[in-house]
């Protein structure tokens, strides 16, 4: 469904009163942006402080030590804050992991030919999100793709129409419960409230896709070191998002493992000399890499620079293989266009490119943020496309359904109380949801 100006979300109120701060919490960084009030504009987001940090404490996006992970996450916060110039008291959390996943719901609701109200809008996508419950996963998104009105289904903003059925498509992006827990503890004890969770592929197509590739289609593959998770778009709304558990992360091992060299040297091997592409000397090229142990009696190992693209390149393709088969069960592989923009840290290996747009058989190009201005060049790349598009989906991302932090309590199904049971009850409730 295309937004047009009349969906497009304002500036929000955090946005209009108080500092903005957004936080990505990753398997290789933990990064913070801060906006000012004064910063902020509706054409355009300049950021005012930016904090990172190497992750701690975290395996595969869970949270393997609490403490670990809050010390590097204060670090993170308080030295945006210090280049800001400013305290922020809430943050909205970036999220991905394997549990990633989206699905279509939708909702009708009787009108009687009369106009349709907003109050009618939030009726029926309050129907549609009733049809939805999952004991051990929580809803961070829920995203309209499009309206119906009678036999009309393709509608973009129903409001003023007369009609006597409304209808809704709604996608909703949930996740695993209790990893989002964890994180929620660890902003708990940074003192800082949750204002809302973002899904990382989500909100990396809202900082590095242009408005033509939202509109006729184009999926986001974000690359990062503990999973790779994509997006796609059409029609300027998310249609399908979703995440496989490998990522930079495991290249390094298969580094560490194939060349018998420490973690350290692999991931410092994996940046300097890192390809997927055979070059005609690469039999000849050698690459140092040190022994599992500092004994200075020991001599440094070599490997030519194939055996470095051959344990490289199986991983890759493995990963994007992956990807391709998730995009292919949720139909959308065929249906967002031929264009894939790639980000995250490990999109930026050589040839990453080449070898995505071979497996896919589309059009690849690299991405970054596109919609922040004042970020130095150490932040303006793939690695921070995530963290760049969850500051723009506060500030003047598109509305959805729901807003707010998540329902992290668990627990069962809400019954309705007695007012509601009651016969009295719920004439109120239907005088109060249409009148």
């Amino acid at each position: 469904m295309k937004q047009d100006k009349s969906q497009r979300a304002a500036p929000t109120a955090a946005a209009r009163q108080g500092t903005i701060g957004v936080l990505d919490v990753g398997a290789s960084k933990i990064a913070c942006f801060v906006a000012r009030p004064d910063d902020v504009a509706r054409t355009s987001i300049r950021v005012a402080g930016v904090g990172h940090q190497s992750s701690k404490g975290l395996r595969g996006g869970s949270i393997i030590d609490l403490d670990a992970t809050e010390s590097a996450v204060r670090q993170a916060i308080e030295q945006a804050e210090r280049m800001a110039g400013a305290s922020i008291t809430s943050v909205t959390l970036n999220y991905c992991g394997p549990s990633l996943r989206a699905q279509k719901i939708r909702g009708m609701a009787a009108i009687n030919g009369r106009e349709v109200s907003n109050r009618d809008v939030k009726r029926v996508l309050k129907t549609a999100l009733a049809s939805w419950y999952d004991e051990d996963r929580v809803v961070i998104h829920a995203i309209p793709q499009r309206y119906s009105v009678d036999d009309n289904v393709d509608v973009r903003d129903p409001r003023g129409m007369f009609a006597s059925r409304l209808g809704v498509e709604v996608c909703i992006v949930s996740v695993d419960r209790n990893p989002l827990r964890n994180l929620a503890l660890v902003v708990d004890r940074c003192r800082l409230d949750l204002r809302s969770i973002v899904a990382t592929p989500y909100a990396a197509g809202l900082a590095a896709l242009v408005d033509d590739e939202m509109h006729l289609g184009a999926t986001v593959i974000d690359m990062g070191a503990g999973s790779t998770s994509f997006a796609a778009f059409s029609d300027g709304a998310l249609v399908h998002l979703g995440a496989v558990a490998l990522g930079g992360e495991h290249v390094t091992r298969d580094i560490a493992r194939g060349l018998s060299t420490p973690m350290a040297a692999a991931e410092r091997i994996k940046t300097m000399y890192g390809t997927v592409l055979d070059g005609p000397d690469d039999d000849f090229e050698m690459i140092d890499c040190p022994g599992m142990c500092d004994d200075p009696g020991l001599r440094t190992d070599q490997a030519p620079r194939a055996v470095l693209t051959s344990v490289i390149r199986p991983r890759l393709e493995e990963i994007f293989e992956m990807v391709r088969a998730k995009l292919e069960t949720g139909d959308a592989f065929h249906n967002v266009g031929d264009r894939v923009v790639l980000v995250g840290g490990a999109s930026q290996l050589d040839g990453v490119r080449e070898l995505a747009g071979r497996i896919l058989n589309k059009q690849v190009r690299l991405g970054r943020p596109l919609r922040l201005s004042g970020l130095g060049d150490a932040v303006n790349g793939a690695g921070f496309a995530a963290t760049a598009g969850t500051l723009h989906h506060v500030i003047s991302g598109p509305r959805e359904a729901i807003s707010g932090a998540p329902d992290l309590a668990g627990g069962p199904r809400k019954h309705r109380n007695g007012a509601e049971a009651h016969p009295v009850g719920k004439i109120w409730n239907w005088l109060r949801e249409n009148f």
